[in-house]
């Protein structure tokens, strides 16, 4: 049997022993959970030497209060029968909240594969729509059950030592020495722990699993937001103008003034007969191109989409700049690079900047932003509005037009019905209208109407992405009875994929998205080979409808008359990915640098040599990126400041 001797600190070093106990079945866990497969077995020593590494460090911090404590206790005190009723509810609890953090951590793994990253930052803030999926999704009634069963049974197995403990008696030197260890050892643990020593076994999941999860929770509050001159490689700021202009960026406004007037002419209307009047572009949740029959998909989920598709225009390789909402509708409404840390729909000083919204409202379009959810999350509302952009959200729904909604937003269907009965009340219909409608049913936990689809409500994935079908279906099929579908170009993209976990920390595949263009009376049946990035979409819409302002984004219109090079930008809150010639260079903090040679078909990357051109020119696009954003020239030319 264990002893604990009177010279050593006894319940420091149970809780400590209870804590490391914990944190090791919760990576074992999480280990066997994600298989050998993806984290293989040679690595298992150095993820677990990491991850003890990491868990005493994260120990150091939360039993400083405990080593104060007993440096504090009388010795009186210690053997009272209330005190040590106090200390046995307080172990509980203690316990309780750490298994509760471990069931945390498996249902964050198993959304994003990732130990807390600032996701789970973010996730604080946004408490009622978290809790409820949550609640909508899980047990929570007996998992709290669970919890609290197993806590009372650790601590009644530890309780004889407790009790041993609080048998004796400290000396002042013995209280010094707890006092002096409350101090200096979490000092020390946090001056020497870095969450960059995860790195370095090649493998993104032994990387994730070796940390600890408050541990990368705490280092995700610190680095919410990524200055990219103080982490990442960068040139002169002249080397990196020039290699943009020499890839056709240029973004310079010729004019402040976006006025209406005649259509630019462009040399090919490419695939369209005529110009479209308007344009509805929607986004849909987690929509990887994996689960397309259109993009080779066997399992029969997307009926309605693949019929679009083979009606439409798809293109086959446009890959996502991110891996959350905020990402993608960056993407599809600014035309930027993503830069470090957050989006920059969620940054302050994002009012007015040249997105396509912005640009259209000047010139003489109805703007609008639809969301199934309320638009506060993720600040939605406030960048849309702050953009000219007219926000309709699930706040602005008539409580009949719902038939169905859980804690992310009403159904897909409900979405969909309110935008086309918007539009059939509103005399600014009359105008060329912009609509950006972002879906919600997509997204855990996969609940939906019932007798839509053959798989019962919740569906998981696969339901969630066979009602999605089913509501953009129906809602095409409907407005082929408006008087405005002739003239209006349907564009289906998705936000970001489903998942990107993989073995490397950028997974090509894991950013591959459709992006379909629709309209049946302007467009014909195609297929767009060449590479594209989301941050293309704004510039091609600009292009196709004719209007003025292509030239303001980073990204280039698909149907430029000008020859275009092939490249995508793909990331993560950290690593910067420029994809190009099929070679992925990838930027990350500590000026480092990687890359990769990716398959053209399966996407699989092996490393390889660094390309200096392509270093050069991944650097040019993310740096000034950066800088854009930080000095206003992301602005719409209406809203720059003159230079001196």
């Amino acid at each position: 049997m264990l002893r604990l001797t009177h010279k050593l600190p006894q319940i420091p070093v149970l809780m400590a022993l209870v804590l490391l106990a914990i944190y090791t079945a919760t990576r074992i866990g999480l280990a066997l959970y994600t298989g050998t497969d993806s984290a293989p077995l040679r690595l298992w020593p150095g993820i677990f030497a990491k991850g003890l590494w990491f868990d005493l460090a994260v120990a150091s911090v939360l039993l400083a209060p405990v080593f104060l404590y007993e440096a504090l206790l009388p010795n009186r005190w210690r053997a009272s029968r209330l005190h040590r009723a106090l200390r046995l509810f307080w172990m509980w609890f203690s316990v309780s909240l750490l298994l509760f953090g471990a069931v945390a951590e498996f249902t964050f793994w198993l959304e994003f594969s990732t130990r807390f990253n600032f996701i789970a930052v973010d996730y604080l803030i946004y408490t009622h729509e978290v809790i409820g999926n949550i609640r909508q999704s899980y047990p929570v009634g007996w998992i709290f059950a669970a919890i609290g069963v197993l806590a009372a049974l650790i601590v009644w197995m530890i309780q004889k030592w407790v009790r041993h403990a609080d048998s004796a008696s400290l000396t002042r030197k013995q209280r010094f020495s707890l006092a002096a260890a409350a101090v200096i050892v979490p000092t020390l643990a946090m001056l020497s722990a870095n969450i960059d020593q995860m790195e370095g076994q090649g493998n993104s999941f032994a990387t994730e699993l070796s940390g600890n999860g408050l541990f990368t929770f705490a280092a995700a509050m610190r680095r919410n937001e990524l200055d990219y001159d103080k982490f990442y490689r960068t040139i002169p700021e002249d080397v990196a103008e020039a290699t943009l202009r020499k890839l056709g960026v240029e973004r310079t406004p010729k004019s402040a003034a976006l006025s209406a007037g005649a259509p630019e002419s462009a040399a090919s209307l490419a695939f369209f007969s005529k110009r479209p009047r308007n344009v509805i572009l929607i986004t849909v949740e987690s929509l990887s191109a994996e689960y397309m029959g259109a993009y080779g998909a066997s399992t029969g989920l997307t009926p309605n989409l693949d019929a679009i598709t083979r009606d439409g225009l798809k293109f086959e390789r446009l890959f996502a700049t991110g891996t959350r909402t905020v990402r993608g509708l960056e993407a599809t409404s600014l035309g930027t690079p993503p830069i470090p840390g957050q989006a920059i729909v969620h940054r302050p000083n994002n009012e007015h900047l040249a997105t396509i919204g912005e640009l259209l409202k000047q010139q003489g379009f109805s703007t609008f932003f639809f969301y199934g959810g309320y638009g506060y999350f993720d600040n939605m509302n406030a960048y849309y509005r702050a953009n000219d952009y007219r926000v309709v959200d699930r706040t602005d729904f008539p409580k009949a037009s719902i038939m169905f909604e859980n804690v992310w937003g009403v159904a897909d269907e409900s979405l969909f019905n309110n935008v086309l009965q918007f539009f059939d009340a509103k005399s600014e219909t009359d105008k060329p209208f912009f609509a950006q409608i972002m879906t919600t049913s997509n997204h855990r936990p996969y609940t939906y109407p019932d007798g839509r689809i053959d798989i019962p409500s919740p569906g998981g994935r696969d339901g969630a992405v066979k009602y999605t079908d089913y509501a953009i279906g129906k809602f095409i099929r409907d407005a082929k009875s408006k008087p405005w579908f002739k003239d209006t170009l349907f564009v289906i993209v998705a936000d970001h994929c489903a998942s990107v976990a993989g073995k490397t920390k950028l997974p090509v595949d894991r950013y591959h998205i459709p992006l379909i263009f629709y309209a049946p009376e302007l467009l014909k049946p195609a297929r767009y080979a060449p590479i594209l990035s989301q941050i293309d979409i704004p510039p091609t819409l600009i292009d196709v409808l004719g209007m003025k302002g292509s030239n303001l984004f980073y990204g280039h219109s698909a149907f430029a008359s000008a020859p275009i090079a092939e490249r995508a930008f793909i990331s993560n809150y950290q690593e910067l990915g420029y994809l190009k010639n099929g070679i992925l260079t990838v930027l990350s903090p500590k000026q480092r640098v990687e890359s990769f040679s990716v398959d053209p078909k399966t996407y699989a990357s092996t490393p390889t040599a660094i390309d200096p051109q392509l270093l050069t020119e991944a650097i040019a696009y993310y740096q000034t990126a950066s800088e854009a954003y930080k000095s206003g020239t992301l602005l719409a030319p209406a809203y720059r400041k003159a230079k001196p």
